[in-house]
């Protein structure tokens, strides 16, 4: 062996000398006998030092990149072998009801009656169909059944944790809703994919369609379009035009979120889904721009039938427990709506009994008949103990007769009621009465201006409204009442000193007390001068939730009304909230010390008949168009509202006379006598 040999030999790694590859006859080197192994060592790349003598060549890369496709392909071939498209759809006969359960275990109501009727494709008019076509899958008559690009991303989106909605054709759609289930994994959508490819060649692309038609979830308890027809326009499906078909293909997308009975946003996403897709049936010829042209109006739904068997409080109930358990878990509505749930709620049999009464001893001492001003009352009520759980809810008189659920509105403003968060932000934030100047600390005992009709002041000088006038603040009745204490002000309702403490504080700094307690902050509306006096709009379930954070210590938790979730004998999780640490726990007790005093001596006297340690706080709009009662004793707080709301045009009318209060009278007793009865119910 030759010197340069030796040197090679002894200076070549080991990783190297064990790496080998084939080579020819006729490339034998000299050592090696005839019919001797055909393979010799691989040796660093002459002319390549350092890290350079490993990087394989493009022969190797390319030889690795054809090997892992193959056996891509070849386990891919295998899986689309094995995949078989299922006998039986989803069992749609197997559908069960839903039972819901009070906190105590025992059955509360029943729900999930499935609304589904096949129909025959060429009863669906033309239009209806490619508005659906139009909406999902436009090219669904002319593709293979899955759309590779699609797939893509979808799949991406999964891997980087995104939605993967919106990957799929409508064959891809109707095996996930027929055969498969609503999880988005890797292998689901493969099967999905496999099970899509086969279908598509076995079944017509009408047969397809008109199963996906069948099958498909459109809200309000409905599978399928006829259904679908009947739920949203009392009529059958063949009776539909091009327009009413555009709104049902808008459903497809989620009915959740675009069925215009679940509020105005849902309103809103609904029209502009309807546009969208009237224009794509046009740009892809199957609608003229002259019909277009003459759907200009939202083809309005007919209103949601009301579930039969949830009479009385029971449906408030129902429907409260049900949009905590879809917005806090991942069931899907339509998996909800197959039925087979068993609800365990926070909801109190004792509690809710106890308010039911009080709420219709309230109205039965009203006489609409008699007196205008009883007309058109409305009262919301809900308990929230202070770790979140709604124990009790009046949502109107009737859940059959009126669907709207006044415990949950977010229309009745908070008035007097909402300075409780004003004297909280100014004992946490302090005050600033000067630009520039650091905040100055204020305490239970620091006095302000009680006086009536005083010049709101900023650090700026006085507050000028829009129209060039310096604004006022006025107390009820006029009345004067000198320097007063914070805690005296609140206890008192004296609206000078609050607003002014709030010009003080700053209303932003106010705002996220009351969203940091318990509000919402869609319900805050404008911050205005005003804002100190309650001009938001939060609903009785979080106004009982937020004073209930002041009972706690200053700690909050969120108000739910689901404390489990079982399916065939399995536990379905369920999101709880946790309680956090919103307020000092000083600033909490120096509320709760003023919100007691309101008892003791101030507007709330009346409420001591619930026993000692009650707090609370009356409230009344500034416009005497709301008037509420919020309070709570131990660890269970309850809130109340009252109003009048005109039928017609859904505006606020005045409380003058309600109940036959002295004319000039701000605001009810009625709150108030409520919760007494309510909370001291044996």
């Amino acid at each position: 062996m030759s010197d340069r040999r030796k040197r090679v030999d002894v200076l070549t790694p080991l990783p190297a000398l064990l790496r080998w590859r084939p080579f020819s006859g006729r490339r034998r080197e000299a050592g090696h006998r005839r019919g001797g192994p055909r393979f010799r060592p691989v040796y660093p790349r002459p002319g390549r030092t350092g890290f350079r003598r490993w990087i394989p060549s493009w022969r190797q890369v390319l030889g690795l990149f054809g090997s892992v496709v193959t056996v891509v392909a070849t386990l891919l071939t295998i899986m689309y072998i094995r995949t078989e498209i299922p006998a039986d759809l989803n069992a749609f006969a197997t559908q069960q009801d839903n039972v819901y359960y009070w906190a105590d275990g025992s059955e509360m109501a029943r729900t999930g009656e499935i609304d589904r009727q096949d129909t025959p494709l060429e009863k669906v008019p033309e239009k209806v169909r490619w508005a659906a076509l139009a909406a999902e899958n436009e090219t669904f008559y002319s593709d293979s059944g899955v759309s590779p690009s699609g797939m893509v991303r979808a799949v991406s989106k999964m891997i980087g944790g995104g939605d993967t909605q919106g990957g799929s054709t409508i064959t891809q759609q109707y095996v996930k809703n027929a055969y498969l289930n609503q999880e988005q994994t890797f292998t689901r959508k493969l099967t999905e994919m496999f099970i899509a490819i086969k279908l598509d060649n076995k079944l017509s692309k009408d047969e397809i369609l008109e199963q996906y038609l069948n099958t498909s979830w459109y809200g309000r308890g409905t599978y399928g379009i006829q259904r679908a027809a009947h739920a949203y326009y009392g009529k059958d499906v063949s009776q539909l035009n091009a327009s009413e078909g555009a709104f049902l293909a808008s459903l497809l997308k989620g009915a959740a979120l675009y069925d215009p009975a679940g509020g105005a946003g849902n309103h809103k996403r609904a029209v502009e889904r309807w546009e969208w897709v009237l224009d794509r049936m046009v740009a892809i010829g199957k609608l003229s721009k002259q019909e277009r042209a003459t759907y200009t109006r939202f083809p309005e739904p007919i209103a949601p039938p009301k579930v039969t068997g949830l009479t009385g409080q029971t449906g408030y109930l129902v429907e409260t427990a049900r949009a905590y358990l879809l917005g806090h878990s991942h069931v899907s509505e339509q998996e909800f709506a197959l039925g087979g749930y068993q609800i365990r709620t926070t909801f109190d049999k004792r509690r809710m009994a106890a308010l039911t009464r009080a709420v219709k001893e309230a109205r039965d001492g009203l006489a609409p008949d008699r007196r205008a001003a009883d007309r058109d009352v409305r009262i919301g009520a809900a308990s929230v103990t202070t770790d979140g759980r709604i124990v009790a809810l009046s949502g109107g008189p009737d859940y059959l007769k009126q669907g709207f659920n006044d415990a949950n509105s977010s229309v009745v403003p908070a008035g007097s009621a909402f300075t409780p968060f004003v004297y909280a932000a100014a004992l946490r934030d302090g005050v600033q009465r000067e630009r520039g100047r650091p905040r100055t600390r204020v305490t239970p005992a620091t006095r302000y201006d009680g006086n009536n009709k005083i010049s709101l002041q900023t650090p700026e000088g006085p507050y000028w409204d829009r129209s060039g006038k310096i604004v006022k603040a006025v107390n009820d009745g006029n009345r004067s009442w000198g320097k007063i204490s914070l805690k005296d002000a609140v206890a008192q309702s004296v609206n000078t000193s609050m607003m002014q403490l709030g010009m003080d504080v700053g209303l932003d700094e106010v705002g996220k007390v009351g969203v940091q307690t318990g509000l919402l902050e869609s319900s805050l509306g404008e911050k205005l001068p005003s804002f100190s006096l309650g001009t938001s709009t939060p609903s009785a379930i979080r106004m009982a939730d937020a004073y209930a954070t002041f009972a706690a210590g200053g700690r909050h938790t969120e108000p739910y009304s689901v404390a489990g979730l079982r399916r065939n004998g399995e536990n379905v999780p369920v999101e709880k909230p946790e309680a956090g640490q919103v307020l000092p726990r000083e600033v909490a007790g120096a509320v709760d010390d003023a919100l007691r005093e309101a008892v003791r001596k101030g507007t709330a006297k009346p409420a001591r008949v619930a026993g000692p340690g009650t707090a609370g706080k009356t409230g009344t709009a500034q416009d005497n168009k709301s008037a509420w009662f919020v309070g709570y004793r131990g660890s269970l707080s309850t809130a109340v509202s009252l109003a009048r709301i005109d039928p017609k045009t859904q505006e606020l009318l005045p409380l003058d006379g309600i109940g036959g209060t002295p004319k000039g009278a701000a605001g009810s007793p009625l709150p108030l006598d409520l919760w007494k009865r309510y909370m001291t119910a044996k």
